[in-house]
């Protein structure tokens, strides 16, 4: 594991939700690479816990438990002494969202008002949420429950207080490549199969990210807020339809196949599938400054009770006109697809 030791998490307890999913196990990698505290983690898989407990036996600094937000008692009691809550529990994927939304209501909505409530009760010191491009303009039960809980987090802060109540921010961040919803495993397989590779539509745009680069914003923004904000965070573009182009030219060979014989079927948007992506909307525009590596929308309401002036380190601009979305952005360039796949080692495995 590199050490990344930071001093902003020196002598810092933090919990983290959802710790052995994609997003969650890789906020615990660099957390700990920063060396705080303590590091306590919550999840409600218990074969993942026990696995991932294994990896860390010789760091008596982690410790991981089975938990669930929905337990807002379980919670109370895992934030005794904690400082920051990187909260990343959540349904995630949007058909199991649309077929059950009460689970979705239980655990998007309830569930991250239970880890303000829980905050609130242990004068934690900050808790950043970690959203989704799907909350912005939503078009389905995941996405308007994500978008509830930034506008929860968003409340939260405006109720602060005093400077002893947690300063409460959300992180939204578009596609990790490479992660179980994301379509580099599909395309491997169906590659590895002998095609078709499957594709929705051939105008398709999306932002990409890699997990690391991803959470490593996502952990500098947690120092960077001042309360109640959504931090963006920028990301290049790219046409699906060139993704699933050079994944077939590079990995064909390597499955025993001619890269010319895999077809590509256009199948037809699923329901309340987008062409585009978007990370931040017209409205947000009006409220949002730009830093070097972030978008940072502010809060529609001001603070009830303290006057908060946001300002940031590496501010480019206070002015935003367009909307943050990846039918308007500039598409990566094939060549340079393939070597930001090659050089982030996404083809391998």
């Amino acid at each position: 594991m590199n050490n990344t030791y930071d001093p902003d998490w020196e002598n810092k307890n933090v919990l983290i939700t959802g710790v052995c999913g994609t997003v969650g196990k890789e906020l615990l990698r660099q957390v700990v690479a920063r060396q705080p505290a303590r590091v306590v983690g919550i999840d409600n898989n218990e074969s993942e816990v026990f696995f991932l407990s294994q990896e860390y036996t010789d760091n008596p600094n982690v410790r991981l438990f089975i938990g669930d937000i929905r337990d807002k008692d379980k919670l109370i009691r895992k934030m005794r002494g904690i400082d920051i809550v990187l909260h990343a529990a959540a349904l995630k994927h949007v058909i199991l969202c649309e077929e059950s939304p009460r689970d979705a209501i239980q655990s998007n909505i309830i569930g991250t008002q239970n880890i303000i409530d829980a905050a609130q009760l242990n004068n934690v010191e900050r808790v950043l949420f970690t959203s989704s491009d799907k909350a912005v303009n939503p078009t389905n039960v995941m996405g308007t429950s994500k978008l509830m809980g930034e506008r929860l987090m968003t409340a939260a802060n405006a109720l602060r207080h005093h400077d002893r109540d947690p300063v409460f921010a959300s992180s939204r961040f578009g596609n990790v490549l490479g992660s179980r919803g994301s379509v580099i495993p599909l395309f491997k397989r169906q590659i590895a199969s002998g095609g078709p590779v499957t594709l929705t539509s051939r105008e398709m745009t999306r932002f990409i990210m890699t997990l690391e680069q991803a959470v490593s914003l996502v952990i500098q923004s947690v120092f960077f807020a001042r309360g109640g904000e959504v931090f963006v965070t920028k990301m290049p573009v790219v046409r699906i339809e060139d993704l699933a182009q050079v994944m077939i030219e590079e990995l064909a060979p390597k499955y025993g196949y001619d890269a010319q014989q895999i077809e590509i079927n256009v199948i037809g948007p699923k329901s309340g599938e987008k062409l585009f992506e978007e990370l931040m909307n017209e409205e947000e525009t009006r409220r949002t400054v730009e830093l070097q590596d972030f978008f940072v929308v502010l809060p529609a309401f001001k603070c009830i009770y303290e006057e908060i002036e946001y300002k940031y380190p590496n501010m480019t601009s206070t002015g935003i006109e367009n909307p943050y979305n990846s039918s308007v952005e500039d598409s990566m360039p094939k060549e340079e697809l393939r070597e930001y796949l090659i050089s982030n080692k996404l083809l391998e495995g």
